[in-house]
């Protein structure tokens, strides 16, 4: 099973957020046991370089990422998924482009903890919890 991960799930496990971390934890650990492929978008790390360096300072997050990275397959933001998502004419971008992203990686899923954003996905969207009923 092909998991794209939206940035949410990723940042509630590196920033521990709660109360999602446990559930996306989990999720991923499902990919590290080999369950399924995980998947994000090559700006994704460039949005979690930025969030976790605040906190985090320079080397921490450098090496949280390159742990990630070691896990997560990093699919490229190239003109062409930029100008697809330009035409999808979503309200939040940023959306827009995960989404592109997912379905050009031919992932099974996009998993995300707001499902709403992403209505007019081509990829099915499923939220953490609902991933780990399947895995269940």
């Amino acid at each position: 099973m092909k998991l794209f991960i939206d940035t949410n799930v990723v940042l509630d496990v590196l920033a521990q957020r709660e109360p999602w971390f446990d559930d996306a934890s989990r999720l991923l650990a499902h990919i590290e046991a080999g369950k399924a492929s995980g998947h994000i978008a090559a700006h994704t790390l460039t949005t979690l370089h930025y969030l976790l360096f605040k906190h985090l300072g320079q080397q921490r997050t450098a090496t949280v990422l390159i742990d990630l990275t070691s896990l997560l397959q990093v699919e490229a933001v190239d003109h062409q998924i930029l100008q697809q998502a330009l035409t999808l004419g979503w309200r939040d971008f940023e959306d827009a482009v995960q989404a592109v992203t997912a379905a050009q990686c031919q992932a099974d899923y996009l998993v995300t903890r707001n499902p709403r954003d992403f209505k007019q996905s081509l990829v099915p969207v499923i939220t953490p919890p609902e991933l780990l009923a399947l895995f269940a």
